[in-house]
This record gives structure tokens, sequence and C-alpha cells, in this order.
């Protein structure tokens, strides 16, 4: 079962860590996450280490992740009727706020194998449908235009795909695989480019809460239109 392969996946780093159902405030969701009592100890210098390694991203509810998801929620008509794509999608957060709100299909997308498996427990977790794709990267993690054909979606939605400054040619990238693009990033605060503008300034944090800085705590949601 992919609930199980999770938990053994999380083992494999942290011990005996185990994933817990967790409500999302705002958004009526819940979602498999790493159980919060887990945080609770110090961690080994061994476990830090794979963590660093191999971190488990798909095991955490991020700011931006909840804050898009929030907004999807409250501002429905953004996917209702629309064909999705969740960039990036770790556990899926985006992707099943956009299902529940009434897209005509979403699809997950994720470099990771074990990502799609905690989207695709998470989807069951909240009763909706998702399709799921591993590829809508190239080698030298650029994105594959070849993957998707032009008229494949109406909106891609993503979170904290801009931590690296090096992932801003995604901006373009997905304004030419669909007419718009919502993306949420607590990490730039004044995006400049010339086909995105700021929607809304969102405040949300990463759960289970590890404790970031208050400014990881501001979400900035851009808008990008195609010219």
């Amino acid at each position: 079962m992919p609930l199980e392969h999770l938990h053994s996946a999380l083992a494999e780093l942290l011990g005996e860590a185990r994933l817990a159902q967790v409500a999302l405030p705002g958004t009526g969701l819940h979602l498999w996450l790493l159980d919060p009592a887990n945080m609770d100890r110090p961690f080994s210098r061994e476990e830090t280490q794979r963590v660093l390694d191999t971190p488990p991203y798909w095991s955490f509810c991020w700011a931006s992740g909840l804050a898009l998801a929030r907004f999807i929620a409250q501002h429905p008509y953004w996917v209702q009727g629309k064909r999705v794509l969740d960039f990036g999608a770790g556990s899926g957060v985006a992707a099943i706020a956009a299902a529940r709100a009434g897209a005509a299909c979403v699809v997950a997308c994720d470099l990771d194998p074990i990502a799609l498996e905690a989207c695709r427990a998470n989807a069951a977790l909240n009763r909706v449908t998702l399709e799921y794709r591993d590829n809508a990267f190239s080698a030298g993690d650029s994105f594959d235009l070849a993957s998707f054909d032009l008229a494949s979606f109406d909106l891609i939605v993503a979170a904290d795909v801009l931590y690296d400054r090096e992932n801003l040619p995604l901006l373009a990238a997905f304004l030419e695989r669909a007419p718009q693009a919502l993306v949420a990033d607590s990490r730039i605060r004044d995006l400049s480019h010339p086909c995105y503008t700021r929607l809304a300034h969102l405040q949300a944090m990463t759960l289970p809460d590890l404790a970031e800085p208050e400014a990881f705590r501001q979400v900035s949601l851009y808008h990008g239109q195609r010219p």
C-alpha cells in the first residue's frame, strides 16, 4: 500500500518517525504529514545528515503551498472547469485544492517518485482524483517543453519553486504551456518579470511547525499571464 511505503521511506531517514493526518487551516483539506510529535525530540547527527541529503519535502506542507491552497479554496473561480498542472507538487496540496474547487482535471507533477506516492495518498485521503506526471523536467533540470502539448493546460500552479534563482526561467516556461500561472513563494518578495504581477500578500506557516523565521511565513502570490 502507498501509505506503508511512505512510512518506510520516512523511517529510513528518521528512525521511528510516522505520518499523521493533519488538518490544514482555511482549506477544508487534510494531508498525511510528518507527525508533529516527531519534531519534539532532537535529531541525531546521522538523521540530520540523511534529511539534508534526501529531504522528505513531501512530508511537510510548506507555507507557500498552504497559502496557495487556501487562496484556491477561497477563490475557486481561478480553477473551476480548467485543466490545471501543479508543478513541483510535493505533498500535492495545491493540486488537491484545485480538484476540490472544481477543476476539470488536475495533474500533479514532481521529479521525486516518493512525492508522487504522497500525492496519491493525500488525494485518496481527500477523495479527489488526480493525474500524475514525473517527466516535466529534462536532463539538466530544465523544463521539458516537448513533454506537454501546447494546449495541455489552462493554468499552472506552483509553490516554492523559486528557492534557487536558477529556476527563474521556469516562469517563462510556464506561460509557454498555459495562458496563466499562479506562483506562490516566500523567498522572492518583489519579482521582476514582465509577465507576472503580485496578486496577493498571504500569511501561512509550514506544517508541522519548523519554527521558521517570520519572513518565511510571508508569502507572495504572483499571477502570470501570457502576453
